[in-house]
């Protein structure tokens, strides 16, 4: 630990001067610093520079899944980085590591998923399922079919594709320049989608696009039959149906795979996050056998698509090692035991707050909303940097007029943490 507070104070004014944070307030970083350095995380927690220590109610960012401080995960990219950190996987070239994951993933995937194309991360996944959807139309002799449905409340990445697909209204607002072809319905709403298809002509439309639940949007959870229901419209319109697993792939909400929860099977299914637990930066498209097979019987030349990245290797061996352990400790089936305490919790908060309008939770993604608060500043953002002095991290969603808390925590926690954040949420509500 850093033990003089000159020390700490030039890492707060460095920190200020060459650093841009992303999605951070620069005023605030400038005026306050750094709210937190970290150094070192162990299990569902986090200790910074000054000796606070947290619990990581957010898996940092919904993708620390195995918790923090895995030395395994350290001497399987130690071991691979001996061998081979990175070779290109450009013109067929390949390494081991990218091989057996996307043989592990096409075992553990839903339905007929069985090929994976690999990324740095959920924007890159995303901006090349949108690439991908299109150019399969284009091969098979439809090229008019480009454009691309979301959702509101949605999100998908920064990127400009990732961000022209995302619903959330400030995130599209930042730049002021967006990508064309991007259309958006409610986000429950099939009935909407289905006169949108028809009246933009299903000709013109390459996909529809959604997260099994809503992540960064407020953890929005969708009704009984809804994704049913759009699997229908998908098949009966001719449009490809691409989930964004970025944060609930997994274990995140209990299944390996949040859409595994409503009986349907995407044709494309973005990955990220968790596949590496945060350990290294890796992401990717898993694509159908049916979508794989057309590439391969019909794509002429050189498949022009690619990242530096794409299959790197020591990457690769830490999502390997990273599966190993999910499945060893069994951490899915935990997401959803411990997912239901932390929901009962939380239904036991509500009925003790007169502030909270609702509580909702899939496995270890969890939400409390706010009733509407016409007099004051909305309830979460002060709720947040209350449980933060008292020892948890989570996030307050401020979009589109919602009041809302969501809480991630890694898929490691046990009963008594459970326990132990409700409770930092019940004095911290209180207060």
């Amino acid at each position: 630990m850093l033990n003089k507070m000159d020390d700490i104070h030039q890492l707060e004014q460095l920190d200020k001067q060459h650093f841009l944070h992303p999605t951070s307030s620069i005023e605030q970083q400038q005026t306050l610093g750094p709210a937190f350095i970290f150094r070192e995380g162990k299990g569902i927690y986090l200790s910074d520079v000054k000796g606070n220590v947290v619990i990581d109610g957010m898996s940092s960012l919904w993708n620390v899944n195995i918790g923090h401080g895995r030395l395994e995960i350290g001497e399987a990219a130690r071991e691979q980085m001996a061998k081979l950190a990175y070779s290109s996987c450009f013109a067929t070239f390949s390494n081991e590591p990218a091989i057996r994951l996307a043989a592990k993933l096409a075992k553990i995937a839903p339905g007929q998923l069985s090929a994976v194309f690999y990324t740095s991360g959920g924007s890159e996944a995303n901006d090349t399922a949108y690439k991908l959807a299109r150019h399969y139309w284009s091969i098979k002799g439809m090229p008019e079919k480009k454009k691309i449905i979301s959702r509101t409340k949605s999100y998908h990445g920064v990127s400009v594709g990732a961000t022209s697909a995302t619903g959330l209204q400030p995130f599209r607002e930042f730049s002021g320049s967006l990508a064309p072809d991007f259309l958006h319905v409610d986000q429950f709403d099939t009935d909407e989608l289905r006169q949108l298809i028809i009246r933009e002509g299903a000709e013109s439309i390459a996909a529809f696009l959604a997260e099994p639940v809503q992540g960064a949007g407020g953890v929005h959870i969708p009704p009984e039959n809804y994704f049913a229901e759009v699997r229908k419209i998908c098949d009966e319109f001719n449009l490809l149906l691409i989930t964004d697993e970025v944060i609930t792939g997994f274990g995140r909400t209990g299944k390996w795979f949040g859409i595994e929860h409503y009986g349907v099977t995407p044709d494309m299914m973005c990955i990220a996050k968790g596949i590496t637990s945060g350990y290294a930066q890796l992401g990717g498209v898993m694509i159908s056998k049916e979508i794989n097979e057309t590439f391969k019987q019909r794509s002429g030349g050189t498949f022009l698509h690619g990242f530096t990245y794409s299959g790197h290797a020591t990457a690769c061996a830490i999502a390997l090692k990273n599966l190993e352990i999910i499945e060893r400790e069994q951490l899915v089936s935990n997401a959803k035991v411990r997912g239901d305490e932390l929901l009962a919790g939380l239904k036991q908060l509500k009925n003790e707050s007169e502030i909270i309008e609702n509580v909702r939770a899939l496995g270890l993604m969890a939400a409390i909303e706010f009733k509407e608060n016409k007099t004051t500043t909305p309830f979460s953002p002060q709720v947040v940097a209350e449980a933060a002095k008292r020892g948890l991290i989570c996030r307050a969603v401020t979009f589109n007029g919602q009041d809302t808390v969501v809480i991630a925590p890694p898929l490691i926690i046990k009963k008594a943490e459970v326990e132990k954040v409700i409770q930092i949420l019940r004095e911290t509500i209180n207060a």
